[in-house]
Formats: structure tokens, sequence, C-alpha cells
């Protein structure tokens, strides 16, 4: 199949860790890797944010396109609706020239989807969804912080309502779609996220924590990401406090994440907040601000840490619990979306209600005092994410659904699609 991936502020050759580069960025990259080794041809559509960048870099094989649509400069993805009428011209005009057409697009967020519709409409291209966060859920838990406006509402209903497949990525995000949108749970096919097998895997800790400086006998947190407020960074810090105060037990904590590789109060104000937190909870020496990192030493942190907490009030799948689990780290998660799904509670790790820093506490507590279950919890996350979360099966996932959404197999009976949930589940899989 030739594919188009449409991703328009989240590149795939971004550094993760910033504002505005995570999971979908990641994401992105994977699943075109993927299809590309399985034989596939894919061009990525993402907006231009530098003016040198060419019109087209090479990503082991995938076709980057950076789509010129706005100033060629960073701007927060909340600024970049008004440009996507010139973005859906640009990928018209590209398609067009192309000698081989397209089998299927499959955009990615709200904001490619809705250029997307508009490649469908002027030449015909099957499309697939991959909304990564929904704008009626997203404003559920951000209220006025949410800085999208409403016009995002009509245009994910429109996107829901013609895109050919809408994929879900846990089955919290199936149900946000059928209860907010109205989905059609026919169209809807439910596909994780994954992590690769050659970037993450366990190392020994001790020499995980030589390498990174750490101190060998300390307990130690990792919190690893975005730092944006969604992300429930504070609640983690407070946890550490409760820890401290309620428990009478010290943890180290270490914040991996930002937009500049030295932690920056001014690339990344997310860190002066924090730090005020820390310091209000008694805890600033103990809580430590990285920087961002390359998605080589991740690998370090992860399996350096004694416990990964991630605990936002919203997230749509989240990778970093994945991550951590195939590391052979226990996760304290937030009871919500994906996470609920990823992690298994009592299994893989805990899972705890966002924003409440004592029942964080208590569990950080309970994995300081007993190591051997900390041991147990790890091996058991490592197996599940084996098991159930690689890029390749996310990426062959994908491929079938591609080909039934253009036609080049016969799409599937409605009993076909339950036999084969069956046989799915039966195996273990996750998805279907």
């Amino acid at each position: 199949m030739k594919i188009a991936l449409i991703s328009e502020h989240a590149s795939p050759l971004a550094v993760a860790g910033g504002v505005d580069s995570g999971g979908q960025n990641i994401y992105v990259a994977n699943v075109a890797r993927e299809l590309t080794e399985m034989g596939h041809q894919v061009d990525v559509f993402t907006r231009r944010d530098r003016a040198l960048l060419p019109l087209i870099s090479d990503m082991d094989g995938v076709r980057v396109i950076h789509v010129p649509a706005g100033p060629p400069m960073q701007l927060p993805k909340e600024r970049l609706l008004p440009f996507m009428d010139e973005f859906a011209a640009f990928l018209i005009e590209f398609f067009r020239g192309e000698k081989t057409p397209y089998d299927v697009m499959h955009a990615n967020f709200f904001m490619s989807g809705l250029a997307a519709l508009k490649v469908k409409a002027a030449l015909g291209v099957p499309l697939v969804t991959t909304f990564h966060a929904l704008g009626r859920v997203r404003r559920i838990h951000q209220g006025a912080n949410d800085g999208f406006p409403d016009e995002r509402f009509a245009i994910e209903d429109d996107l829901v309502a013609q895109s050919d497949v809408v994929i879900a990525e846990c089955p919290q995000d199936e149900a946000d779609l059928i209860e907010h949108y109205r989905a059609d749970p026919a169209r809807i096919q439910t596909v994780p996220c994954g992590f690769d097998a050659d970037e993450f895997h366990p190392m020994d800790r001790a020499t995980a924590r030589e390498a990174l400086g750490w101190q060998q006998d300390q307990f130690t947190v990792l919190q690893l990401g975005r730092l944006v407020e969604r992300k429930g960074i504070d609640n983690v810090v407070r946890g550490v406090g409760v820890l401290k105060q309620a428990f009478s037990a010290s943890a180290e904590l270490y914040v991996v994440g930002g937009n500049s590789d030295a932690p920056n109060e001014k690339a990344t104000p997310e860190i002066a907040r924090l730090r005020g937190i820390a310091r209000d909870c008694g805890v600033a020496g103990q809580t430590h601000f990285v920087g961002r990192r390359g998605r080589a030493q991740l690998r370090y942190f992860y399996s350096a840490a004694d416990v990964f907490v991630t605990t936002p009030w919203y997230e749509p799948f989240g990778i970093t619990p994945v991550e951590a689990m195939a590391c052979g780290t226990p996760v304290i998660g937030a009871d919500v979306g994906g996470i609920r799904y990823s992690v298994a509670d009592g299994i893989t790790g805990f899972l705890v209600p966002p924003r409440d820093p004592a029942a964080l506490a208590a569990r950080l507590d309970q994995l300081r005092r007993d190591p051997a279950l900390a041991r147990r919890m790890g091996e058991a996350g490592l197996e599940r994410a084996r098991k159930e979360f690689t890029w390749r099966g996310v990426g062959e996932a994908l491929a079938q659904i591609y080909m039934r959404t253009a036609r080049l197999v016969p799409a599937k009976t409605a009993e076909e699609e339950r036999v084969e949930v069956r046989v799915r589940a039966a195996a273990g899989a996750s998805f279907r």
C-alpha cells in the first residue's frame, strides 16, 4: 500500500518531552517505521515549523513532508487551526502530483483530520482517524484551561461521521466516542499504542543508577513525559511530600522532560511552578528536574527507578507506562483512560485516583516497604508489555484496517469480526 500519515503538529522527527512533543510524535514515528518494514510506502505530512527545513526529509525510508502552512516557526498547537485550509490545499496539490495514488490516509489529531476531510472530498482517498485526545472530554477535565476553541467540537463531530474508520486507543476512548460523539460502534476499531523492544528492555538497576549518577541505596521515584499541568506532576510532588510527612519515609523524585536539555524555568515554565510546590511540601531537596532526554537514554531512567509514577487527570492512552513496564519497572498510574487499560491494578502496579497525593503516598510506601512485591510487579509488567503492547502488533493491526478500508481485501462480516475478537482475546491480544 501507499499510505499517508497526517500529523499536523507532531513531527516524527521531533525530540519528545516538550510541551507539544510527546506520545503522538512517538506513535507516528513508530507506526511509520513498522509499516515501512512490512513493505508499504509511507509518507508523513507534518507542518513546517522551521524556515530551514527541506520540503522532504528521509527517516529510515519514510518520507517526511514538511507542509508550508502558517509561519515557519514553532507555535503552540492551539494556534494552528487557522492554517489548516492552507495545509489541506498543499495536501491536495501534493497528492495530485504523485505518480502513484495513495491507498489510504491516516489522520492523527482533529486538525489533521480536518485537512484530510478536504482531501477526501476532493480526491476520494479513504480516511482512518485517530484523535489522540477528544475535545469534549478534554474540556470536561481542563475547563477554562483548555486553549482550543469550541469550533473543535463540530470538527470532531464531522470526523466521527465521515471517517471510514475511527481508531480508539483503549476501551475508555471507544466509550467516549460513543457517548460524546454518537460514534457508530461498527466503524470503531481499537488499537493501542506500543513500545519498541529494541529501545526498551530491562537492565541492571545498579548499572543504570551508576550511569545516571544516582545514589544506589535510595528509594527512587520517576516521572517522565511532557511537563504540562494536565499530566498531574504536581500530584506526584505532593505524593512524595505526604510520604515524607505521614509515613516518615524518604524518596528521591526525578522528573524527566521539558523544552530544553537542561532544566530551564524560562523554556519550561511548569518547572518553576513544580519547584514552588516541592518547597511548600518540604521536598525541594529530594525533587530533581533532569530536563529533556533523547529516546536512547530513557531506558536508563526507567530501569534505575524503583517505581514509575504518572497521574494525569486525562490520558487517552499514555505510552510511558508501557515503556516503564517494558523495562521491568512497576507503575503507579492514575485510574483514568488508557492507563486504566495498560496497568493491571495489583499485578503490574497500582491504580490511584488522580489529584489524590495521600492515595499515591500509601502505594509508594507499600512498594518501598516490600521490594519483593515491587520486583514481582515489574516482572508481570514486562510480560504484559511484551504480550500486548508492541509496535509490531500495532503496525500489523493498522495495516489490516487500512487494507479493508482501501478495499484491497474483502471487508469482514459482523460475525467474522466477532470471531476474530474472540480468537484474539483467547490468545491474550489487547486489540481488535
